[in-house]
């Protein structure tokens, strides 16, 4: 398969794109949602590299949060919700980093985190709402003057001022920008010339990497760039907004990526087993994270008769008949 000079410059093993892209004190942006799509493959990289302070912005994540945060990965976190789905409600290791103080948890509204997303990625320093008025989003604030105006923490959780267009009283919230160091991105395929198509929900992947100054894209696979060209609808990211491209075939798991792969109830069960304690979480990293240099190595790990148990119909986009207890 013949790259782009391009592209053939953006290909990349996960150890290079976290060398490069995510260094410590990074504000980090994860794609895909609670057990869709969490970019694993680059997740697992990164704990194995021993990023620390990292600063995540997400609006609903799972997996990855969860796993980042409790391998000590994470000083501080904006973000709407948290969690494994009927798994995890609430993010086990997320929960309890957050009970003990040992990260700064900022919350929004998932339509806050959307939309500040999208001034991100509009070049906006700020996007106004009605969203939340009376209600404690406002008035809670979960970053303290010691760390507002540091880095890329915004001096106000947001702002609460007059509509310049009315004349009667009309209050507006106005939410600050993200535009993180970094977003992290699981997609179908990725073309030859770099375009990225997502299948399925994108749910703000969109917004997350226009709004970064980097993008990491881990894919399912690699597919001629004209293959891409005849649905030209059907892509999401075009190849210059694109910083580095890993082939990860199943690099979401345990989560799902549409018409690849379900995700894995048993997998998720045994991490929820895991993560109760603190010693269970250790042993976690080391069995499922520490050891692997490569996908194969983890995929191997996984097992064949649970790939093919999760194995999505291609039609339907998911796994029919999956046992989800």
């Amino acid at each position: 398969m013949e790259f782009t000079p391009s592209m053939q410059k953006k290909l990349m093993s996960t150890a290079e794109a976290v060398e490069r892209f995510v260094p410590d004190g990074a504000m980090v942006s994860l794609g895909g949602f609670t057990v869709n799509r969490n970019p694993m493959l680059i997740t697992r990289e990164i704990i194995r590299a021993g990023r620390r302070d990292l600063h995540l912005a997400v609006h609903s994540h799972g997996q990855a949060l969860d796993l980042l945060i409790g391998a000590g990965c994470v000083s501080k976190v904006e973000l709407a919700y948290g969690g494994v789905a009927r798994f995890a409600p609430t993010g086990i290791r997320f929960r309890a980093a957050a009970s003990r103080g040992d990260i700064l948890v900022e919350d929004y509204s998932n339509f806050h985190m959307s939309l500040r997303f999208l001034a991100g990625s509009l070049g906006l320093p700020f996007i106004p709402s009605r969203s939340g008025l009376g209600t404690d989003v406002l008035e809670k604030w979960g970053f303290g003057p010691e760390v507002r105006g540091q880095g890329k923490i915004p001096e106000k959780k947001m702002v609460v001022d007059q509509n310049p267009f009315a004349e009667e009283e009309d209050p507006v919230v106005l939410l600050p920008a993200l535009e993180p160091d970094v977003t992290l991105l699981h997609a179908q395929c990725v073309g030859t010339g770099g375009t990225v198509r997502i299948k399925g929900l994108t749910f703000l992947d969109v917004e997350q990497a226009r709004a970064s100054d980097a993008v990491i894209v881990t894919c399912e696979e690699i597919v001629p760039e004209d293959y891409l060209r005849q649905d030209p609808d059907q892509n999401t990211l075009p190849s210059f907004l694109v910083d580095a491209v890993i082939p990860a075939p199943v690099g979401a798991h345990p989560t799902a990526c549409h018409q690849y792969y379900d995700y894995d109830p048993t997998h998720l069960k045994l991490y929820r087993d895991y993560a109760s304690s603190d010693d269970g979480f250790q042993r976690y990293l080391e069995e499922w994270v520490l050891p692997f240099q490569t996908q194969e190595e983890y995929l191997a790990k996984v097992g064949a008769p649970d790939l093919e148990r999760i194995k999505a119909n291609r039609v339907l986009g998911y796994a029919p008949g999956l046992d989800r207890r």
